[in-house]
């Protein structure tokens, strides 16, 4: 890996198809509005073959770059499943966490530096592996754990903070309505009982990774921290 950006933020997620891409993006487009100078990588990605916009296009729409930039071509897999299940299936080689860690460059204007991992944090990333692993690896200055805001929410996430430990971690509840008594119920619960901060909010979201940061970067206006 080039270069460490000065904030290098992770986004995982308790299961597949809980939002780390949206979260992400809109991460990505909130500091880089505020005159953050972001990038974001997506070391490997798998999706529905015929599919015209990939996570990497996403995130790459929200940072102002290049899909090929966020995603390298060749970590490109289309097919819908794990990506070391769909390089095997498709006849490619090995995924290894060493190459995925390598290939991670960065401009070093590079501010803050969004990676956005795969499915759950036991999710297989490479064939030596999953997303709790990389991220050790990784040792991002702040990992979002995103989790849907309804029923599973605590055992989800309570599974994962205990999987990712000792990483520093922002719970983000998404898709959080606040007239939905579980959804109150579980932030409260997450709050009372865990002792967790968890962010509903994108917004308080940036608040919680700039502030808890260490590195200096409070927001330029000081509407997103303390």
């Amino acid at each position: 890996m080039t270069a460490r950006p000065k904030l290098l933020v992770a986004i995982a997620g308790v299961t597949t198809d809980v939002g780390k891409t949206w979260v992400g993006a809109a991460l990505l487009e909130q500091l880089r509005t505020s005159g953050r100078r972001v990038a974001a990588r997506k070391p490997v990605q798998s999706y529905e073959p015929g599919t015209l916009t990939t996570d990497a296009h996403r995130l790459a729409s929200a940072s102002g770059e290049d899909p090929t930039s966020v995603c390298p071509p060749r970590r490109w897999y289309p097919l819908a499943v794990a990506p070391p299940i769909a390089a095997a299936h498709l006849g490619l080689a090995p995924i290894m966490l060493r190459d995925l860690l390598g290939e991670l460059e960065w401009s070093t204007d590079v501010e803050v530096g969004v990676v956005e991992t795969v499915g759950g944090v036991r999710s297989p990333l490479a064939d030596d592996a999953d997303s709790a692993t990389f991220l050790r690896a990784l040792d991002a200055d702040r990992v979002v754990l995103v989790a849907d805001a309804g029923l599973g929410a605590i055992n989800a996430v309570r599974l994962c903070i205990d999987v990712l430990a000792p990483a520093s971690i922002t719970v983000f509840l998404n898709r959080f309505d606040g007239g939905n008594d579980v959804h109150r119920a579980n932030l409260e619960w997450l709050r009372e009982r865990d002792g967790l901060t968890p962010v509903t909010t994108v917004d308080d979201c940036v608040a919680s990774v700039l502030r808890r940061s260490g590195l200096g970067l409070s927001d330029p206006g000081g509407r997103l921290s303390e």
